[in-house]
């Protein structure tokens, strides 16, 4: 069902995020480490909030890489390394943390959009992936070829199925200990008649019936992920003049109970110069993580002070209202 906003609702809906809390944003004990590996990629989606692309050349540089496998192997209340980008199998170090976080025990997620499996040098990703265990969260915006295809590129449908075919051979989605996410993105808006995310439960059922039946296709989660108004998603908001617009249509939608599953609080996002962010949206818009006497947070730092758990507020920003709006959304879906 469409959700629509007046006028009036709108006004009083466009208040600073902070001001909507009952209190401020607190940091609780971190237990994800998610960096995003660089820019590069082989797509340019439309929705991309990192704006990745073929043409970027920004990537994890090495003594970065060394600091956060010190982090990984000095912090054992990390139970979670993420790794996204771009396409972070394409980034420098790629590899090394992955392999650094298993030997730890960890988890290890990887943010993949499952066409890297097709470009040359990377064809062996299936293989490995099951070898280190690695958790696969997939981009797969529609189980439809014309939605994804006007997302993501002309034919990336068509690879997307056959690298999920690839995955599934050898075990994903049908042994336990090899598990395959896939993540939904709504289209665009293209008016005033935005939409929240569909329901991640029906829209996983759907998801699963029409890959199986058509692809024979098997998957563990379907997690829904509304389209936060950064990075390409707020260019295209600008140009058809529905920024401000879909800011309110979001804050008017704000669910507190979602306030406390925010993905902010126990994460550290790190970017690829090794600087701290409280999430992977803070990290595009440029709002690092801070300590309390306000100084900006780095990788080197966390390693002076023996800590993670140092910053005691998490910044917010008006976008922060697409995470808490209706059942909520993070990088592992609705909150509720």
């Amino acid at each position: 069902m469409v959700s629509v906003v007046n006028e009036k609702q709108s006004r009083q809906a466009a208040i600073p995020f902070r001001d909507r809390l009952a209190e401020p944003l607190s940091k609780q004990s971190i237990r994800v480490l998610q960096v995003n590996l660089g820019r590069r990629c082989n797509l340019a989606c439309t929705h991309c909030h990192v704006e990745a692309g073929p043409k970027r050349t920004e990537e994890l540089q090495p003594e970065i890489c060394q600091q956060l496998i010190q982090i990984i192997q000095q912090f054992p209340q990390l139970q979670t390394l993420d790794l996204t980008g771009g396409a972070p199998e394409m980034n420098y170090g790629f590899r090394p943390l992955v392999e650094a976080a298993r030997q730890q025990g960890m988890e290890v997620i990887v943010r993949s959009n499952l066409t890297i499996f097709f470009e040359p040098g990377f064809e062996d990703l299936p293989a490995y992936f099951a070898q280190q265990q690695v958790r696969v969260v997939a981009s797969l915006p529609c189980y439809l070829q014309s939605n994804v295809d006007r997302q993501r590129g002309a034919g990336v449908y068509d690879d997307s199925i056959r690298a999920i075919q690839q995955l599934n051979a050898v075990g994903y989605g049908r042994e336990p200990n090899l598990v395959l996410d896939l993540v939904y993105n709504p289209t665009l808006p293209t008016d005033e008649n935005f939409s929240l995310t569909a329901d991640q439960q029906q829209l996983q059922g759907d998801y699963k019936a029409y890959l199986d039946e058509h692809f024979g296709i098997q998957f563990n989660n379907l997690f829904t992920i509304t389209n936060l108004p950064i990075g390409r998603t707020k260019q295209y908001l600008q140009r058809q003049q529905l920024h401000d617009a879909y800011v309110d249509f979001l804050a008017a939608h704000y669910n507190a109970a979602t306030v406390p599953q925010l993905m902010c609080r126990n994460e550290l996002s790190i970017d690829y110069l090794g600087n701290v962010y409280d999430c992977d949206f803070n990290q595009m818009e440029g709002i690092p993580a801070r300590l309390a006497d306000g100084e900006p947070l780095t990788v080197s730092k966390l390693l002076a002070l023996q800590n993670l758990d140092v910053i005691h507020e998490v910044q917010t920003a008006k976008y922060c209202y697409g995470c808490t709006a209706g059942c909520g959304s993070s990088c592992g879906g609705a909150l509720l």
